[in-house]
């Protein structure tokens, strides 16, 4: 029957989830529970703001749900999912543990990837780069009294399409891509991960943090942010052949974007300090 049932899953090389933002009471775990339910990978990258402490410091709230989805990633761990975790700046106690594993999670500050393209891609949560778009307070992590409004509106008008039959939307991302400063910050941070791509002589970058889903392509490195299970509700893939794919996964599923990244024209390697294989 387990072998019937993991037959229907569909199995990835590599997956990437960041910001879940368990112990937050906007986590959408059910989503992502859901999600993580329907796939196998070789290896699956949590990028950090798995859970959010600095949440918890200021009111405790733990649903259920939140813990299924800490017990469906360790449990991935014991079948055999190489799992690696990248703590984030909410989750940032875990950094005193890189280099480590922990209950069969490998805690690393940064990591690089190499896809079955053999392209090379530097996973980073995506907070050193805050220097990029300190100055602007719409882009700003969970707990900002304006990202919380945000929230607040994203939470409601949810509850009501819900009444009326109606399927998951992030109101939040529709209102955040229509304020010209809160463009500007996340132009900036993508460009410093570029930068920061280039500086290590790799492929891509694969990151999170600022909650806004992207795959592009500048200057032949793939940027790539895997959003976040707040507002999108979204994860990376890899596919066979290496291309790839960023997801929606909430009440209706759907590739949002992709990347073949076998057109990419490599830069010259520097060793790294450890890969994936």
């Amino acid at each position: 029957m387990t072998e019937q049932l993991n037959a229907n899953k569909q199995h990835y090389p590599a997956v990437w989830i960041s910001d879940v933002h368990l112990g937050f009471k906007d986590c959408k775990a059910e989503y992502l529970l859901d999600f993580l339910n329907s796939i196998e990978c070789d290896t699956l990258y949590l990028v950090g703001d798995i859970v959010d402490l600095w949440s918890m410091k200021r009111q405790f709230y733990w649903h259920p749900s939140h813990y299924q989805v800490l017990n469906c990633i360790q449990q991935k761990a014991l079948d055999g999912t190489r799992v690696i975790y990248i703590p984030g700046n909410h989750d940032e106690t875990f950094r005193h543990y890189v280099d480590q594993t922990i209950f069969g999670v490998e805690v690393h500050q940064q990591y690089i990837h190499t896809t079955k393209a053999n392209k090379r891609f530097l996973l980073v949560h995506g907070d050193d780069f805050d220097i990029a778009t300190r100055y602007n307070k719409l882009i700003s992590i969970a707990g900002d009294a304006g990202y919380d409004f945000l929230l607040f509106l994203n939470r409601w008008t949810n509850r009501i399409r819900k009444v009326f039959g109606g399927n998951y939307y992030s109101l939040a991302a529709y209102i955040k891509a229509r304020v010209h400063k809160a463009r500007e910050a996340i132009a900036a941070f993508e460009d410093a991960a570029i930068h920061e791509a280039k500086k290590q002589k790799v492929d891509g970058i694969i990151c999170g943090h600022i909650h806004h889903p992207k795959i592009k392509v500048e200057d032949d490195i793939v940027y790539c942010n895997d959003g976040d299970w707040i507002e999108s509700c979204t994860a990376l893939v890899e596919q066979q052949n290496g291309k790839i794919e960023l997801l929606h996964w909430s009440d209706t599923q759907k590739v949002l974007e992709s990347a073949d990244v076998t057109s990419i024209v490599t830069p010259t390697a520097v060793k790294p300090n450890k890969s994936a294989a």
